[in-house]
């Protein structure tokens, strides 16, 4: 596969995903990914993105502001 942006390779990774909402910021660390080796653009596989909703739909009504979480951890 190639970056939509630069047509550079891309390869399997992992990458910190950031979720600024209006009453918390949610981090989550380890999240499987397809990353480009020349510009550093990330792309997520739909399973990903669904697994990434739920972490968010999940931690959203948490009463902290800051909760980082590991990915690996939370969908297992």
């Amino acid at each position: 596969m190639s970056c939509f942006f630069c047509k550079g390779d891309m390869i399997v990774g992992s990458t910190t995903h950031v979720v600024d909402l209006e009453k918390c910021i949610i981090i989550i660390k380890n999240v499987p990914c397809l990353k480009c080796e020349q510009c550093g653009e990330v792309t997520y596989t739909g399973i990903v993105v669904k697994q990434l909703e739920k972490i968010v739909d999940l931690l959203s009504n948490s009463l902290t502001e800051i909760a980082i979480v590991n990915y690996g951890n939370e969908v297992a």
